[in-house]
C-alpha cells in the first residue's frame, strides 16, 4: 500500500476543499522582488517613531503641567469670543484631527481644508501656506482671527480667571495668578499651552512601519504579512508614479511647497496665493520666531524665518502633507476638492500639466494607471494609518493643586 502516495492524495484534496471555501488565500504571502534600489527608496520612508521634537521658540513644550493645561484649553470652548468654538470643534480627534469639511468652518473667503494635528510638531512651517513657523504662532492665529475664535487678550484673561480648575494651572505653569499678568502676555501664554498639548500628538507605528523595518532587517516570513496590493502600491509610489519625490521620509513629506495643478482661484476676482502669501504674513508677523514673543528668538529654529524669502515662483504653492493618517483625514488638498483617496489618485494620474508652473525640470505627469494600479496605491496609502488613531481620546487629568506658598506668603 503506498501511504504516502495516498497520504498526499487526501492533503491535495483537503487544500482544494478549503481553497474552494477561501479558507486559503488564492494569492499566499510573499515579498515582492524589490531591488536594491527601491529597497532603499522604502528604508527612507522610516524608521518610525522618530525622535522626539518640541515646538521651536516654546518654553512650555514637554512640561507635563503646561501640556495638561494645553488640553484643557485645546477642548474649551469660551476661549472663542461666543462661546461656541473650541480648537477641537475643527480639529476633531476621531477624523484624525482634521473636520471632514472642505473648507474650514470660518466667514474668510480664503478658508482653506483644515489641516490634521498629527505629527505637527515634526513640520517645518505651519498651515498650508507656511505662514507660522512654530506651534505656538500657528495657534494664535486661530484664536485672534475675526473669521474664526474672534479671541481678545482681555477676554481670554478674564475666562481664565474665571475657571478655577484653568486659573490653579495657569499658576502651576506660570507661577503667578492669570488675573494679575498682562493680558496679551496670557493670550500667547495660552497659544503656548495648547501647543505644547498639540506637541504630544504623535502617532503610533502603521502596518507599513512592521513591513519596511521587516525588509530592513532582512526577515522575509514578517515583511510576507503586508498585503500584496499594499506593496505593489508601494512600488508604485517610490518608483514609475514619483510620489515619494515630495512625500519622502518618515513623515512622507519633505516639509514644503509646491504647486500639483489644484486651482487656486476661489471664485471670479479672487484668487488664493498660497505660498507668497504665507511668507509675506510670516514675515510681518509679531509672534514668528524673530519675534519678542519667542523664547528663543536668536536660536537655530528662527533662521528659517530670518534668511526666507517670497520667490514669484512660490504663488499658488501650497504645502505638501504628512500622509501618516492620510486616511482619516477626507476631503483632500487645500480646498478639500477631492473627497477620497481615489479621488486624490486620479487627479495625479489625468492630471493636466499644462496646469502647473514650475521652474526648471517638471517633476509631475500624468501618471496614466489602469484600475488595478489605482487601487493598489489606494491600498498602500490605506496602511500608513495608526491603528488606534481614530479611538484616541484625551488623558484623564488629576483635579489640579495649588503650588504651596513659601514662607511668609500668602
Amino acid at each position: 500500500m503506498n501511504r504516502p502516495g495516498r497520504w498526499w492524495a487526501h492533503a491535495t484534496a483537503l487544500l482544494a476543499a478549503l481553497a474552494m471555501t477561501g479558507a486559503v488565500s488564492a494569492e499566499p504571502p510573499a515579498v515582492l522582488d524589490f531591488t536594491p534600489d527601491e529597497r532603499a527608496r522604502i528604508l527612507r520612508h522610516g524608521p518610525w517613531p522618530p525622535p522626539p521634537a518640541l515646538d521651536a521658540g516654546n518654553a512650555l513644550a514637554g512640561r507635563p503641567e503646561a501640556i495638561a493645561l494645553g488640553q484643557r484649553l485645546f477642548f474649551d470652548a469660551r476661549l472663542s469670543a461666543d462661546g461656541r468654538l473650541a480648537c477641537a470643534s475643527c480639529h476633531r480627534p476621531a477624523q484624525g484631527f482634521a473636520d471632514g469639511l472642505p473648507r474650514g468652518v470660518g466667514r474668510s473667503v480664503l478658508a482653506r481644508n483644515t489641516p490634521a494635528l498629527w505629527n505637527a510638531v515634526h513640520e517645518r512651517w505651519l498651515g498650508w501656506d507656511g505662514a507660522a513657523d512654530s506651534l505656538w504662532s500657528q495657534h494664535l492665529q486661530p484664536l485672534r482671527a475675526a473669521s474664526e475664535m474672534a479671541a481678545s487678550a482681555a477676554q481670554v484673561r478674564a475666562r481664565l480667571a474665571g475657571d478655577g480648575d484653568l486659573a490653579c494651572r495657569w499658576q502651576q505653569v506660570f507661577a503667578g495668578k492669570v488675573d494679575a499678568d498682562d493680558a496679551e502676555r496670557v493670550l500667547v501664554g495660552t497659544a503656548k499651552a495648547i501647543a505644547a498639548f498639540v506637541g504630544t500628538l504623535v502617532s503610533a507605528r502603521t502596518p507599513f512601519d512592521e513591513f519596511r523595518d521587516a525588509l530592513a532587517r532582512g526577515d522575509t516570513i514578517a515583511a510576507a504579512r503586508y498585503p500584496l496590493p499594499a506593496q505593489r502600491g508601494l512600488r508604485l509610489f517610490i518608483g514609475t508614479g514619483q510620489c515619494s519625490t515630495c512625500h519622502v521620509g518618515p513623515r512622507f513629506s519633505h516639509g514644503e511647497f509646491g504647486d500639483i495643478g489644484v486651482p487656486f482661484f476661489v471664485r471670479p476676482g479672487v484668487v488664493d496665493p498660497g505660498r507668497h502669501g504665507g511668507i509675506a504674513a510670516l514675515r510681518a508677523s509679531a509672534f514668528n520666531l524673530l519675534s519678542r514673543w519667542s523664547d528663543d528668538p536668536a536660536g537655530e529654529a528662527a533662521l528659517k524665518t530670518r534668511h526666507v524669502q517670497a520667490e514669484q515662483r512660490n504663488f499658488g504653492e501650497f504645502k505638501v502633507p504628512g500622509l501618516r493618517n492620510v486616511a482619516l483625514t477626507a476631503p483632500y488638498m487645500h480646498n478639500g476638492s477631492l473627497p477620497t483617496l481615489d479621488a486624490v489618485v486620479r487627479h495625479y494620474d489625468q492630471m493636466d500639466p499644462d496646469r502647473v508652473h514650475a521652474d526648471g525640470e517638471q517633476i509631475l505627469r500624468p501618471l496614466r494607471l489602469n484600475e488595478g494600479q489605482r487601487a493598489d496605491l489606494v491600498a498602500f496609502l490605506g496602511t500608513l494609518s495608526d491603528p488606534g488613531a481614530g479611538t484616541w481620546r484625551p488623558a484623564a487629568l488629576a483635579p489640579c493643586a495649588r503650588p504651596k506658598a513659601g514662607p511668609g506668603k500668602p
